[in-house]
């Protein structure tokens, strides 16, 4: 089995292109850093175990009321105007980027859905419970 690549680049990519963006994180659906960029690792893990439960809230709300189409991207607007956007990157992993309010949010969106097109491969995280399976049989 070969060692998943190192993402941090494509996520400081997205960082250092967007203007007033602070911090990128790719995590698992159950709220396991991957990648992390502009972030301490403690805020990382922070803001994972807050993200992964607000992707799958809104996850769910989609395929309740958006036409059992999920979840493309949500934002909050945070107590002092800076932005959190969350998206599913890809299967099994959630993309959640922390900007300051004067980031253009239209460029911010469209930047992290096609950051999640680009390299949908990359950005997948395995299931655990297929992991579990299969050591189990070897």
């Amino acid at each position: 089995m070969t060692q998943p690549q190192d993402l941090t680049w494509l996520l400081a990519n997205l960082v250092n292109q967007i203007p007033h963006t602070r911090s990128a994180l790719l995590l698992s659906t159950d709220a396991i850093p991957r990648f992390y960029y502009g972030l301490e690792r403690d805020d990382a893990d922070r803001l994972a175990s807050l993200a992964s439960p607000l992707c799958s809230l809104v996850q769910e709300v989609g395929k309740c009321f958006g036409g059992g189409h999920g979840m493309r991207q949500a934002n909050a607007e945070l107590g002092d105007g800076s932005i959190l956007a969350i998206t599913a990157a890809s299967a099994g992993s959630i993309l959640a980027v922390l900007a300051d309010s004067t980031v253009n949010a239209g460029v911010l969106s469209y930047e992290m859905q096609q950051l999640g097109k680009k390299v949908p491969s990359s950005l997948a995280t395995p299931s655990r419970s297929s992991s579990a399976e299969e050591s189990r049989s070897v």
